[in-house]
């Protein structure tokens, strides 16, 4: 990463290195912000979460390390290292650490109608 910038674009990124784990938190690095979506990865300590919400957007979980539960409009999805997860826009989704896990999150905003 350019520490200059914290540019990481046209880099290897090795990303369960990429961000550490906090004892007791959840960590997040933002990789790419653009009006088209962002990249942002994760780290959660072991029981540490994110509480129900919602999204307007498709939100993608790609888990990096560990493994986690996902609730998904109340339907538990366990994702382990190596495992994706499309969460539909507009569903309440949580997200709860089993272990420690790191996931990257992707969100594809969608183009707005002509």
């Amino acid at each position: 990463m350019n520490a200059t910038t914290n540019d990481v674009r046209g880099q290897a990124i090795d990303m369960a290195g990429f961000v550490d784990y906090a004892g007791g938190s959840v960590v997040s690095k933002t990789l790419l912000d653009k009006k088209a979506g962002t990249l942002t990865l994760f780290s959660f300590d072991q029981g540490q979460g994110l509480s129900e919400h919602t999204s307007p957007y498709d939100a993608t979980v790609l888990v990096v390390d560990g493994e986690a539960t996902l609730v998904i409009g109340g339907k538990p999805v366990t994702a382990k290292t190596g495992e994706m997860v499309i969460m539909p826009a507009g569903v309440p989704h949580s997200v709860r650490a089993d272990q420690r896990f790191k996931m990257l999150l992707i969100m594809i905003r969608e183009k707005a109608a002509d």
